[in-house]
């Protein structure tokens, strides 16, 4: 890659725990976490399992900045956060963003008590890189880096969600997970966030015809993803945060009959790179 590329990399794509096994080896079992590269900056997004990999990779490569971005602090997207390598060495700077409990709890609460005991040995005052947490509330404009625009806008999700569009050299991908939609009436937040947009991870738990048993779980569906996109003249449907359930065949299935209805469309697998 290129220092002036604009990338997203997949580190872990389900939802709800992490799954490995020989069911789950092409698409991946980790849950939720991205990288988001804009030249030499490096975003990322949610803390899941596949967070682990990501930074020794980081480490490996002598990355000293990161901003690491949580949509929500659900135990599949912060589990990875106490094996994060980097808040480990020293020279390293990572600043840890959060809006989904504004008012309610700062973003070092949230890792505070999610590091204490009983529930795990090693509190955040063992992190020996140079921390910094910020807040902000939904709606907010982050500028993380010169030159980089983050855009965010309140999910519909229990206790709180932030989607976010990553603006940079005029091209831009969105990251939309977890959300629950409400049957038909699109999302007007996130045809705002993902208006125009290269690239949108979408948060497709279920199918429409699975939906109506789990009204309420907070999650959507590929084909209203499909929808949201078609009405806000997005580019490219990756569709993400996947069950527990779904083995490889299945959506090896999902992604040929979401092709089928929006050519271009993907199904999010570990380790895949997209660009706009």
């Amino acid at each position: 890659m290129q220092q002036s590329d604009f990338f997203v990399r997949f580190w872990g794509v389900r939802g709800s725990l992490p799954v490995p096994g020989p069911e789950t080896l092409e698409f991946g079992g980790n849950s939720p976490c991205l990288e988001i590269r804009c030249g030499p900056h490096i975003l990322i997004f949610d803390a899941g399992s596949g967070i682990r990999s990501l930074g020794n990779a980081l480490c490996d490569e002598g990355i000293e900045d990161i901003d690491l971005l949580f949509s929500h602090c659900h135990y599949d997207h912060i589990c990875g956060l106490p094996f994060f390598a980097p808040f480990f060495c020293k020279g390293r700077s990572i600043n840890l963003w959060s809006g989904h409990l504004a008012g309610v709890m700062s973003t070092q609460e949230m890792v505070s008590a999610f590091m204490t005991e009983p529930f795990f040995p090693v509190s955040p005052d063992f992190f020996v890189a140079d921390m910094s947490y910020k807040d902000f509330t939904a709606g907010d404009i982050l500028m993380p880096k010169s030159g980089i625009t983050v855009k965010t806008g309140a999910l519909n999700h229990p206790n709180g969600c932030i989607g976010y569009r990553v603006e940079w050299n005029d091209k831009a991908i969105c990251y939309i997970s977890d959300t629950e939609h409400r049957e038909g009436q699109l999302d007007q937040t996130i045809l705002n966030l993902i208006h125009g947009a290269d690239i949108v991870i979408y948060d497709a738990t279920y199918t429409d015809e699975e939906y109506p048993e789990y009204r309420g779980y907070g999650h959507s569906t590929w084909q209203e993803g499909i929808r949201l996109c078609e009405q806000a003249n997005a580019k490219q449907l990756v569709i993400f945060h996947h069950r527990p359930r779904r083995n490889d065949e299945f959506l090896r299935t999902l992604e040929h009959e979401a092709r089928t209805m929006r050519p271009g469309t993907v199904v999010a697998r570990e380790g895949m790179v997209l660009k706009p």
